[in-house]
């Protein structure tokens, strides 16, 4: 049975067996990537950023013996934002092939639609059977990125350190724990604005403005994902010449994610993008002890950055891909 569902007034019993369900499917997709944990699930599916909506549905298996809810099995929902409705749909392993992953995205192409939007928006990973479930639905590729992941514990941090230090005269580094400081927030827009049509995917929105910006780390630490920044100002300016984040989420702790990087075109040339990034690493050393691994996304036409990941350690581990398709020929296609 598919039925809308929100996660702000969900059971706990419904929260852990979609965590489990959750699991299953990255135990089956993605076998190396570390489990969920149940720590501000509820946040993380509920918050969004002013202006955002998401929406979701649950598929649930029949009640068990004696009325019990029988557990969920599938989960969809869609974020609206700007003009586009991102999609993600999940399905347990044990019921993939039912039609229980089209049903989800037939509610969701719905809602989309009547909600006015014209494209649908998914993230979908190489060599996953997601890639031949959307591509059979009609979506089409628009956009790939390749995943790489650092294990920590075959960091050479000796050399690390030496990168640390390598940017050039006239520059200040500094980690900022939790986000830019807010004499600086203007500075770190500016900073990402100047950089907003370098190659980056669309359902991943960075943050330009100074107040999308303060919302957009309110919403993290709402959703229990801890920002990481380090910055690179230039002497003479007081601007910010480059900067790199990094979240850490609480539902896996263990794997850190990266966010954007980005030097300001004038300030390229001097090694601050492999400073700062190394001076990261070295300061979530120390600041998340229980951290192993982190993941980053680039453009495959990036090899500037792809270059600064290999030194840094980064291995390339997986495709990225961003699929859209019009909603109204989803909706069509699906018998809407």
């Amino acid at each position: 049975m598919v039925r809308e569902w929100d996660p702000r007034a969900a059971s706990s019993a419904e929260l852990a067996s979609l965590l489990d369900t959750l699991n299953a499917v990255l135990a089956a997709d993605l076998p190396q990537d570390p489990p969920w944990q149940g720590s501000h699930l509820r946040e993380y599916l509920s918050e969004v950023m002013p202006g955002e909506r998401r929406i979701a549905w649950v598929a649930q298996a029949d009640p068990a013996a004696g009325g019990a809810p029988g557990p969920i099995l599938g989960h969809g929902h869609v974020l609206l934002l700007g003009d586009i409705g991102v999609l993600e749909v999940l399905v347990h392993p044990s019921v993939r092939r039912t039609g229980l992953g089209r049903d989800l995205t037939r509610v969701a192409a719905r809602r989309v639609y009547q909600e006015g939007f014209q494209s649908i928006g998914v993230e979908v990973v190489g060599g996953t059977p997601a890639v031949a479930f959307y591509e059979a639905l009609g979506f089409s590729r628009e956009y790939v990125e390749t995943r790489s992941v650092l294990d920590l514990s075959v960091v050479d941090w000796s050399a690390l350190a030496e990168m640390a230090t390598g940017v050039g005269a006239g520059y200040q580094v500094r980690f900022c724990p939790g986000g830019p400081p807010d004499d600086l927030i203007e500075a770190y827009a500016r900073a990402k604005a100047e950089v907003r049509d370098v190659d980056d995917g669309e359902l991943r929105p960075s943050s330009y403005d100074p107040q999308r910006l303060r919302d957009s780390l309110a919403t993290l630490h709402r959703r229990g994902m801890k920002p990481y920044i380090v910055l690179a100002t230039h002497d003479r300016t007081g601007e910010v010449a480059g900067l790199t984040e990094v979240v850490v989420p609480a539902q896996h702790p263990t794997r850190a994610d990266q966010y954007d990087t980005i030097v300001v075109q004038e300030h390229r040339g001097y090694g601050i993008d492999r400073a700062i990034k190394a001076r990261m690493l070295l300061e979530l050393r120390s600041a998340e002890p229980a951290l192993t691994e982190v993941q980053t996304w680039n453009a495959q036409a990036n090899e500037a950055m792809l270059k600064v990941n290999a030194e840094l350690g980064y291995r390339p581990d997986r495709e990225w891909c961003e699929y859209g398709v019009d909603v109204a020929e989803l909706v069509h296609r699906l018998g809407g």
